[in-house]
């Protein structure tokens, strides 16, 4: 059985099977809202339910003031009958952007102890077009697909940069270690996600990544170098040891070569050897320590969910960031994470 799904204020109407979400039947029927982890976390999707009845809906993305306003996260929503929600955005999918090709690993290189930066070649011919800080899917060889931003920019679109932490057990981090090699073959698909750079403000921006979540503010950057953008940006980059922050080096030639941005790394768990000066804590403390108003700041967010969520909690209620001006990208642990 099947509902019937309808925008409020949009000339669009799609049907949705039992068991899917409202999310996983508009992207079924050509038709993208605003989405990143599918799990929940990051509260990019939400939406609100109109007229009509869901099942589930809720997660850590979505506050107990937006619950109680009717919004539900639409990844986790599955209609119990016919509806009418409202969302922020919707588009129609250019399904030529979306290209699966078998990519070729050009190069391995350990960038930190725990952290693989995973340069991948597409076959010749082969350009993907992308958005600064959208993903792509990984195709393992037993069918599981893992999910991973890219760090190059969009014009360099014959390949894919990766940034990949080893995760203890984690099954993709022993097939990088054990079985992957330069000339390895991989199926990848791209691009995913709604992460990305809104045109047509001029608000000041803060980049705020934690870990590799650097990856996606990478593209962003040297997108925005590339098509000579001045909008003031500051990136927070915070980590744990010295050695997380493993492209501290770029991002410091960034600031001293570029005038619109500002970067402030940030350290949680510095140590008396590392001699360690510049800034201590979590890295969206120094973001509140910083800007007594984020009211007209746009922030785009990428790292863990519960840096995401402190976040997103912290600027909405203590410094007046309009909900809608916080774009995320949570990296959701793989055993949680949806394939697509």
């Amino acid at each position: 059985m099947s509902h019937t799904i309808q925008i409020q204020d949009h000339d669009i109407v799609f049907d949705c099977d039992d068991g899917k979400s409202v999310l996983e039947g508009a992207l079924a029927a050509g038709y993208e809202i605003p989405y990143s982890c599918r799990t929940g976390v990051c509260g990019s999707c939400r939406g609100r339910v109109v007229a009509g009845s869901v099942a589930g809906g809720q997660g850590a993305g979505l506050s107990e003031e937006e619950q109680a306003a009717g919004q539900v996260l639409l990844c986790q929503a599955r209609a119990c009958s016919d509806l009418t929600v409202a969302v922020r955005e919707v588009r129609k999918i250019d399904r030529s952007a979306i290209k699966t090709v078998s990519a070729k690993v050009y190069r391995m290189t350990r960038a930190a102890p725990d952290v693989t930066v995973l340069q991948l070649r597409f076959p010749a011919g082969a350009k993907a077009k992308f958005k600064a800080g959208q993903y792509l899917s990984l195709k393992m060889e037993d069918g599981t697909v893992r999910h991973f931003s890219m760090a190059n920019p969009p014009h360099q679109n014959d390949g894919a940069e990766l940034h990949i932490r080893h995760v203890p057990g984690g099954r993709f981090s022993q097939h990088l270690a054990e079985q992957m090699a330069e000339g390895h073959q991989i199926e990848v698909s791209i691009p995913y996600g709604d992460f990305h750079i809104r045109d047509g403000s001029d608000k000041p921006i803060v980049l705020l990544a934690s870990g590799t979540g650097f990856a996606p503010i990478k593209s962003i950057v040297e997108d925005a170098i590339k098509r000579k953008l001045t909008r003031s940006m500051v990136l927070y980059w915070g980590a744990r040891r010295p050695d997380d922050l493993y492209r501290i080096d770029l991002a410091r030639k960034w600031e001293a070569q570029l005038p619109w941005l500002r970067f402030v790394p940030v350290l949680s768990d510095a140590g008396p050897l590392d001699g360690w000066e510049g800034r201590t804590g979590f890295v969206h403390q120094a973001v509140l320590d910083d800007i007594a108003s984020l009211a007209d700041y746009e922030v785009y967010a990428c790292g863990a969910p519960a840096m995401i969520n402190a976040a997103r909690q912290a600027f909405v209620h203590e410094r007046q960031l309009d909900r809608d001006a916080f774009h995320c990208d949570a990296f959701v642990p793989a055993a949680a994470a949806t394939p697509g």
